[in-house]
């Protein structure tokens, strides 16, 4: 791609889910456009949309690229048979990629496969990308707060910073113990307010992803 612009590559992964379906998880590294070193979670608006269409956000250490180590031998894979021996232009280059693609996964026997081909355990994804969630219905019990461009929601007349890459999106707020209101974001807790202080503690690490008590529908 010629840039890394998140709109640009939602475009690319809105074509890649209508083909293949939706995955459960995506690992990524920590990197442009998949993850900010600011903000909740690292969160930016093409992981947030991935958490909205339901999909877990898998992530390596900063720093670790061995965590993704099938992935960086692939690249390797690439770079000793492809990188600086084919001669011409981008379609000169994009077809020789095509052919190493093809070879890789379909003809090459892989030894961590059992000397079989990756096409032979493929299997499309039975969860079928519809489009983006107009809306995220949540539990009855929860209020539904939407998150404003500067990132902030209203509780009680208040506005409490949550994150921008979620601004015009919906979150779902429940009432719970000691004066803390959780906060969720489609089927991702992502931590409590605490009233007493007005603010927002979100839980550490990572959003936890539990039962789809609130379902995200179009």
């Amino acid at each position: 791609m010629t840039t890394t612009a998140s709109e640009a590559v939602r475009s690319e992964f809105e074509h890649l889910f209508t083909a293949y379906g939706l995955p459960r998880a995506i690992r990524s590294d920590n990197g442009t456009p998949f993850a900010t070193n600011n903000g909740l979670f690292g969160l930016t608006r093409l992981s947030a949309w991935w958490m909205l269409l339901g999909i877990s956000l898998d992530r390596i250490r900063p720093g670790h690229p061995g965590d993704n180590g099938d992935h960086e031998r692939m690249h390797r894979d690439i770079g000793g048979e492809i990188e600086g021996l084919i001669s011409g232009g981008l379609l000169e280059q994009q077809a020789a990629l095509d052919l190493w693609r093809n070879t890789f996964n379909c003809e090459r026997p892989h030894e961590a496969l059992n000397m079989r081909t990756p096409s032979e355990l493929y299997k499309r994804s039975p969860k079928h990308y519809d489009g983006t969630p107009i809306s995220i219905t949540y539990d009855g019990s929860m209020a539904v707060r939407r998150v404003r461009p500067s990132g902030g929601i209203k509780v009680h007349s208040n506005e409490i910073f949550i994150s921008q890459s979620l601004a015009g999106l919906d979150l779902g707020l429940r009432s719970i113990e000691n004066d803390r209101v959780e906060v969720w974001f489609a089927y991702n807790y992502l931590g409590f307010i605490d009233l007493t202080t007005e603010a927002f503690v979100a839980t550490s690490g990572r959003s936890e992803r539990l039962s789809p008590c609130i379902p995200a529908t179009a």
